[in-house]
Protein backbone atom coordinates (compact mmCIF):
# COMPACT_ATOMS: atom_id res chain seq x y z
CA UNK A 1 0.00 0.00 0.00
CA UNK A 2 0.82 3.36 -1.08
CA UNK A 3 0.47 6.98 0.75
CA UNK A 4 -1.85 9.16 -1.48
CA UNK A 5 -2.76 12.79 -0.67
CA UNK A 6 -6.40 14.16 -2.67
CA UNK A 7 -6.84 17.81 -2.50
CA UNK A 8 -10.67 17.71 -2.74
CA UNK A 9 -13.03 21.15 -3.72
CA UNK A 10 -16.26 20.70 -2.80
CA UNK A 11 -19.23 23.11 -1.99
CA UNK A 12 -19.17 24.42 1.06
CA UNK A 13 -22.89 22.89 1.87
CA UNK A 14 -23.87 20.81 5.33
CA UNK A 15 -23.12 17.28 4.75
CA UNK A 16 -20.82 17.36 2.20
CA UNK A 17 -17.56 15.95 4.72
CA UNK A 18 -19.71 13.09 6.24
CA UNK A 19 -21.01 12.24 2.62
CA UNK A 20 -17.00 12.12 1.50
CA UNK A 21 -16.35 10.27 4.80
CA UNK A 22 -18.77 7.52 4.15
CA UNK A 23 -17.59 6.80 0.17
CA UNK A 24 -14.05 5.71 1.78
CA UNK A 25 -15.53 4.29 4.82
CA UNK A 26 -18.05 2.17 2.24
CA UNK A 27 -14.73 0.82 0.42
CA UNK A 28 -13.34 -0.27 3.87
CA UNK A 29 -10.46 2.58 3.68
CA UNK A 30 -8.81 4.10 6.64
CA UNK A 31 -8.52 7.84 6.46
CA UNK A 32 -5.10 8.22 7.73
CA UNK A 33 -5.76 12.00 7.70
CA UNK A 34 -8.32 14.49 7.16
CA UNK A 35 -8.36 18.40 6.79
CA UNK A 36 -11.52 20.72 6.06
CA UNK A 37 -11.48 24.34 5.55
CA UNK A 38 -12.78 27.41 3.61
CA UNK A 39 -10.62 28.73 0.33
CA UNK A 40 -10.27 31.78 -0.83
CA UNK A 41 -14.15 31.02 -2.00
CA UNK A 42 -16.07 31.14 0.47
CA UNK A 43 -18.64 29.33 -1.46
CA UNK A 44 -16.04 26.68 -1.88
CA UNK A 45 -13.68 24.33 1.27
CA UNK A 46 -11.03 21.85 0.48
CA UNK A 47 -10.67 18.71 1.91
CA UNK A 48 -7.05 17.08 2.10
CA UNK A 49 -7.60 13.34 2.65
CA UNK A 50 -4.42 11.16 3.68
CA UNK A 51 -4.92 7.74 3.04
CA UNK A 52 -2.86 4.36 2.41
CA UNK A 53 -4.17 2.19 -0.40
CA UNK A 54 -3.04 0.43 -3.46
CA UNK A 55 -3.16 3.08 -7.07
CA UNK A 56 -5.97 1.17 -8.55
CA UNK A 57 -9.02 1.14 -5.20
CA UNK A 58 -7.99 4.97 -5.12
CA UNK A 59 -8.85 5.45 -8.96
CA UNK A 60 -12.68 3.73 -8.22
CA UNK A 61 -13.04 5.89 -4.85
CA UNK A 62 -11.99 9.30 -6.71
CA UNK A 63 -14.02 7.95 -9.52
CA UNK A 64 -17.22 7.59 -7.11
CA UNK A 65 -16.18 11.08 -5.38
CA UNK A 66 -16.75 12.78 -8.95
CA UNK A 67 -20.15 11.11 -8.49
CA UNK A 68 -21.19 13.33 -5.31
CA UNK A 69 -22.63 16.52 -6.91
CA UNK A 70 -21.00 18.57 -4.12
CA UNK A 71 -17.75 17.30 -5.54
CA UNK A 72 -15.98 19.93 -7.68
CA UNK A 73 -12.60 18.94 -8.65
CA UNK A 74 -10.12 15.92 -7.48
CA UNK A 75 -6.24 16.10 -7.28
CA UNK A 76 -3.51 13.91 -6.37
CA UNK A 77 -0.82 15.88 -4.56
CA UNK A 78 2.41 14.42 -5.27
CA UNK A 79 5.02 14.90 -2.29
CA UNK A 80 7.77 16.45 -4.65
CA UNK A 81 4.86 18.68 -6.65
CA UNK A 82 3.64 20.03 -2.64
CA UNK A 83 3.95 21.79 0.30
CA UNK A 84 2.43 19.54 3.16
CA UNK A 85 2.06 20.81 6.80
CA UNK A 86 0.75 19.76 9.91
CA UNK A 87 0.25 21.42 13.05
CA UNK A 88 0.86 19.66 16.52
CA UNK A 89 0.57 21.75 20.19
CA UNK A 90 1.78 19.72 23.25
CA UNK A 91 1.90 20.74 26.33
CA UNK A 92 4.75 19.95 28.23
CA UNK A 93 6.01 19.74 31.87
CA UNK A 94 8.68 22.25 31.89
CA UNK A 95 9.52 23.37 36.14
CA UNK A 96 12.55 25.91 36.47
CA UNK A 97 14.71 23.32 36.61
CA UNK A 98 13.88 21.85 32.88
CA UNK A 99 12.30 24.94 31.49
CA UNK A 100 15.67 26.38 30.00
CA UNK A 101 16.01 22.44 28.55
CA UNK A 102 12.76 22.38 26.89
CA UNK A 103 12.84 26.19 25.28
CA UNK A 104 16.39 24.99 24.02
CA UNK A 105 14.59 21.86 22.50
CA UNK A 106 11.61 24.46 21.04
CA UNK A 107 13.97 26.78 19.31
CA UNK A 108 16.08 23.35 17.89
CA UNK A 109 12.60 22.68 15.83
CA UNK A 110 11.70 26.50 15.19
CA UNK A 111 8.51 25.87 17.04
CA UNK A 112 7.02 28.24 19.02
CA UNK A 113 5.99 28.85 22.91
CA UNK A 114 2.09 30.11 23.03
CA UNK A 115 1.38 29.59 26.49
CA UNK A 116 3.24 29.46 29.84
CA UNK A 117 2.67 28.25 33.26
CA UNK A 118 4.56 27.76 36.40
CA UNK A 119 4.63 23.93 35.52
CA UNK A 120 4.24 23.36 31.55
CA UNK A 121 4.75 25.31 28.51
CA UNK A 122 2.44 24.68 25.44
CA UNK A 123 4.19 24.95 21.86
CA UNK A 124 2.71 24.59 18.30
CA UNK A 125 5.35 23.10 15.89
CA UNK A 126 4.58 23.10 12.49
CA UNK A 127 6.53 20.72 9.87
CA UNK A 128 5.68 17.46 7.99
CA UNK A 129 5.12 14.05 9.77
CA UNK A 130 8.84 13.05 10.69
CA UNK A 131 9.79 16.00 11.97
CA UNK A 132 6.77 16.99 14.11
CA UNK A 133 7.49 12.87 15.48
CA UNK A 134 11.07 13.17 15.83
CA UNK A 135 9.77 16.92 17.90
CA UNK A 136 7.32 14.51 20.18
CA UNK A 137 10.10 12.06 20.70
CA UNK A 138 12.51 14.73 21.91
CA UNK A 139 9.83 15.91 24.23
CA UNK A 140 9.09 12.60 25.86
CA UNK A 141 11.28 12.67 28.49
CA UNK A 142 10.25 16.10 30.23
CA UNK A 143 6.56 14.90 29.84
CA UNK A 144 4.22 15.31 27.32
CA UNK A 145 0.82 16.15 29.41
CA UNK A 146 -1.74 16.96 26.26
CA UNK A 147 -0.80 16.63 22.83
CA UNK A 148 -3.29 17.43 19.72
CA UNK A 149 -2.04 17.05 16.16
CA UNK A 150 -4.23 18.41 13.15
CA UNK A 151 -4.32 16.32 9.60
CA UNK A 152 -1.69 17.49 6.82
CA UNK A 153 -3.23 20.24 4.89
CA UNK A 154 -1.00 20.40 1.19
CA UNK A 155 -0.88 23.12 -1.58
CA UNK A 156 0.58 22.37 -5.35
CA UNK A 157 3.69 24.06 -5.63
CA UNK A 158 4.56 26.62 -8.02
CA UNK A 159 1.39 29.84 -9.85
CA UNK A 160 -0.94 27.24 -10.36
CA UNK A 161 -4.18 26.94 -8.56
CA UNK A 162 -6.54 23.97 -8.55
CA UNK A 163 -9.49 26.82 -8.16
CA UNK A 164 -8.69 28.69 -11.39
CA UNK A 165 -11.15 28.27 -14.05
CA UNK A 166 -11.68 24.64 -14.12
CA UNK A 167 -14.17 25.03 -11.72
CA UNK A 168 -18.05 24.45 -12.84
CA UNK A 169 -20.28 27.18 -11.58
CA UNK A 170 -22.19 26.90 -8.26
CA UNK A 171 -25.92 27.40 -8.78
CA UNK A 172 -27.36 28.26 -5.60
CA UNK A 173 -30.91 28.84 -6.99
CA UNK A 174 -31.78 24.93 -7.42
Amino acid sequence: MTQHTLSVLVENTPGILARVAALFSRRGFNIESLAVGTTEHPDISRMTIVVNVESLPLEQVTKQLNKLINVLKIVELDTSQSVQRELVLVKVRADAETRSQVLETVSLFRAKVVDVAPDAVTIEATGNRDKLDAFIRVLEPFGIKELVQSGMVAIGRGARSITDRSLRSIDRSA
